[in-house]
């Protein structure tokens, strides 16, 4: 039989039943331990899904049912009782009963006996429903509910609604199943309100096993997608440096397009911090504000004379009173342009250290502030430029160095670049950069203004199997400088080229020979890259392959200049790699272009298997033979002698499916020496574990060794571990020892840390502990992201991908600056 009848609006009461506090985003295999166990089973006599959810109010309603009794009404009106195997589907929903009792004139329905509702979101048992649709009122008793769309499920006594508002009575929560019920939420009432979006539970109390281990007489959360202010989960840890810490945030909804979050911390032995994030966003423009103050920071009245020792630099030593400020943030100025900013500052460089317990933080020397507008060029002109006109600031963060040693404020620094294809075989472009360079200690080191213009035509010619692709460059660089730099480098020239010894001073006649406020260079590039594709089809033990082998050559000449009369604003010699190999200037930055006449020879050979792409074996070996000597060089750095540079190889070769090695080697034929020799491999252990290895060592300047795992002792528990040790400096760089334990709906962690937390050699000390309760939310810090971080392929999705950057780093997950660099 077909009618009208309207489907009740059952399972938002359930829906809402704590489980808006599920967590969305999942690691990988997240439910993986669970069994295969429904707290309902799936009803076979429900229909499969048709249409979706906004398809409901315009889908008839089939009823069907052993017996009809006391039917009349025409057309969409119905009133009556239907018994026995009654069932109701319309769309995605099934409803099904022993009786049903129904009225169209008044709206009222009665069904009794073994209720079962299911849609595309949950499936629900109960005793008995009843209800009004006009009045929209209604009632269900004995409530059993399993979640479809995500993991939970529950029950409740009793439910009733009564149109917008509605309560729970006696409900409960988890994502674990019945018969392994390792944590549950209950509470005793449920108070929903649909308008407002928020339910108030009264005297709920958290479980884990038998044991409660909250209980809140009442708290108010979200039922939908609306904020809601409140209490968010508190952050615990234990550390040397910190003591015992405590972060209780609390979540302030201001606006729809604005809210904040006061984040009150506790250090017991450093005193109460109170730090705030503030993030809005409108149509146009979006960004975050962080805060943090710490008035009367014990540790710095703890560790004052010790630091009068250690840090003879006063401006470096710790404040009193501690403070940080980050802000990020965009607007969107047209659909072509758009300004940012990123911006940081700290009370004191000792902050970053104090704040940070991660080996990735003590090693940056500054912190970077930005604010500009950057611009693209939009689909009409098919992209072709970039421009951005910006202004950034160097902030110290390393407390053992002076000003002197920041890189240059760029204030401002604009740049352009234009590339664009004519037909098949012509590329043209143009790199162009304008900058004013200032410094913190002006007096140590002062700034200029640089001009650097690099037009070029490239002949991109090219088959399936080879290349040629020839480039000329044009390089053009002037400056403005200030005169006390004008003086340095015009007294630095002389000593040079006149061989002045440096007790004695350079007379002002001599000074004016050499002086020049406004140099310039010019300088055309020329290079030529070309390569060859072979390929063929082998086989290997038993599998087949498809073997390359890609040669190549590359050819660089750009005359001698003198640029001894430029100064060095932002240029440092790039490191010898492969990458190297193929560039047409090794420096970075515009003071410096190597002058070059040379050939790389190179070739590459890969074997990718067949049958699903593995590659099983790459290889690369390279060198540059330089045909003239390279003249150009920055203070302290040897001219590039005729001849040739080292031998650069990598490899990398997979044993099996689970042993991946990879090797990098340089050698120098003239000085029979090692420049540089790395190994990195990996092993996969099972399903989850993974064991990293890797050892680098270059010329005297660092030797290091990193060994990190997560090795499955069981599906429930593994150990984690790094350690990370420099044999140069013969100390300890970082070490990470924990155990972990997950189940189905639960997972805890303890991760002990020792780490290098300044450059003085100074270590520390961290325990980290946090309970997961899976769909629900977490205490304690986040100690799987910091594992992530650690461990590559602690999450097997990283495994080809650079380890997530070190966003958060403090004991308690406190947010660092953005702008760090080294």
């Amino acid at each position: 039989m077909r009618t009208a009848l309207r489907l009740l609006p059952l399972p938002f009461c359930i829906a809402v039943s704590l489980s808006a506090q599920a967590d969305d985003q999942l690691r990988p295999n997240y439910w993986a331990l669970c069994p295969i166990e429904d707290a309902v089973p799936a009803f076979t006599d429900a229909q499969a899904p048709v249409g979706t959810v906004e398809d409901r109010e315009r889908q008839p309603t089939d009823i069907d049912g052993d017996a009809f009794d006391g039917l009349s009404g025409i057309d969409s009106d119905f009133t009556g009782n239907v018994s026995g195997n009654v069932t109701l589907r319309r769309g995605d929903q099934f409803l099904g009963t022993d009786d049903l009792q129904f009225s169209q004139d008044d709206g009222t329905f009665v069904a009794d006996g073994n209720v079962r509702y299911q849609d595309r979101g949950m499936r629900i048992v109960a005793d008995r429903v009843e209800g009004d649709t006009i009045a929209e009122s209604y009632r269900m008793d004995s409530v059993r509910y399993q979640l479809t769309d995500r993991r939970g499920n529950g029950g409740a006594d009793h439910i009733r609604m009564d149109g917008t508002v509605g309560a729970l009575l006696g409900s409960t929560y988890s994502t674990c199943t019945p018969s392994d019920r390792w944590w549950e939420l209950k509470a005793g009432q449920i108070d929903i309100d649909t308008d407002m979006g928020m339910g108030t539970a009264r005297n709920a109390t958290l479980r884990v096993g038998n044991v409660p281990v909250l209980y809140v007489p009442w708290f108010r959360f979200p039922i939908d997608e609306r904020r809601l202010s409140g209490l968010l989960f508190p952050r615990i840890s234990q550390s040397g440096r910190n003591g015992f810490d405590y972060t209780q945030p609390i979540y302030l909804n201001l606006a729809p397009n604005y809210d904040m979050t006061l984040e009150p911390r506790f250090m017991s032995r450093r005193g109460v911090q109170l730090g705030t994030e503030f993030r809005f966003a409108t149509d146009i423009a979006r960004g975050e504000l962080d805060l943090a103050y710490l008035p009367s920071d014990k540790l710095a009245s703890r560790e004052r004379e010790l630091e009068e020792e250690q840090v003879p630099i006063v401006e470096n030593r710790r404040k009193a009173d501690r403070a940080f400020l980050g802000f990020g943030g965009s607007l969107d100025i047209s659909p072509t342009w758009q300004g940012r900013a990123n911006l940081t500052w700290m009370s004191d460089p000792r902050y970053l250290e104090d704040s940070s317990n991660n080996v990735d933080g003590i090693s940056s020397v500054s912190a970077l502030s930005q604010v500009g507008v950057f611009g693209q060029g939009s689909s009409g002109d098919r992209g072709y430029w970039n421009a951005s006109v910006l202004g950034d600031y160097q902030l110290l963060t390393d407390y053992t160095l002076p000003e002197s040693v920041l890189p240059y404020n760029r204030l401002p620094h604009a740049s352009f670049t234009w590339q664009r294809p004519y037909g098949r075989w012509i590329n043209a472009g143009v790199d162009t950069t304008a900058t004013r360079f200032a410094h913190l200690d002006d007096a140590a080191r002062p700034g200029g203004s640089r001009l650097d213009l690099k037009p070029y035509v490239s002949l991109p010619f090219e088959g399936a199997a080879w290349f040629v692709r020839p480039t000329l460059a044009w390089r053009h660089t002037s400056y403005a400088l200030d005169r006390t730099l004008t003086d340095q480098i015009a007294e630095q020239r002389a000593r040079a080229e006149l061989g002045i010894p440096a007790d004695q001073p350079v007379s002002a006649d001599t000074l004016a020979l050499y002086s020049n406020n406004s140099p310039s260079r010019s300088q055309p590039i020329g290079s030529i890259d070309a390569g060859l594709f072979f390929d063929r089809n082998t086989s290997w033990r038993g599998e087949d392959y498809l073997h390359t082998l890609e040669p190549r050559l590359f050819y660089l000449n750009s005359p001698y200049r003198d640029q001894s009369a430029l100064p060095l604003f932002d240029t440092t010699p790039l490191t010898f790699g492969w990458g190297q190999l193929f560039r047409d200037n090794r420096y970075s930055g515009a003071d410096r272009q190597a002058d070059a006449n040379q050939v790389t020879m190179a070739v590459s050979t890969r074997l990718i298997r067949e049958s699903d792409g593995l590659e099983k074996l790459s290889a690369s070996l390279g060198q540059i033979v330089y045909l003239s000597d390279s003249r150009v060089a920055i203070p302290g750095e040897a001219q590039v002698e005729q001849g040739r540079s080292a031998w650069v190889t990598d490899a990398t070769y997979a044993i099996n499916d689970r042993w991946t090695v990879s090797a990098g080697y340089q050698w120098d034929p003239k000085f029979r020496r090692e420049d540089l020799m790395s190994l990195r491999t990996r092993y996969l252990i099972g399903d989850e574990g993974i064991v990293n290895f890797a050892y680098r060592r270059r010329a005297d300047l660092i030797e290091q060794a990193d060994l990190s795992f997560l090795y499955p002792i069981s599906p429930a528990w593994s150990v984690v571990g790094r350690y990370y040790y420099s044999f140069t400096d013969n100390r300890l760089l970082e070490a990470v020892a924990g155990v972990q334990w997950d189940s189905c709906c639960l997972a805890a962690r303890v991760v002990g840390r020792r780490y290098l937390r300044n450059r003085q050699g100074e270590l520390n000390n961290a325990i980290m502990f946090e309970l997961e309760l899976k769909g629900l939310g977490s205490a304690g810090p986040n100690t799987e992201d910091r594992l992530r971080r650690a461990i590559l392929g602690y999450y097997r999705d990283d495994l080809y991908l650079v380890p997530p950057s070190e966003l958060r780093n403090s004991d308690d997950d406190e947010t660092l600056p953005p702008g760090l660099s080294q």
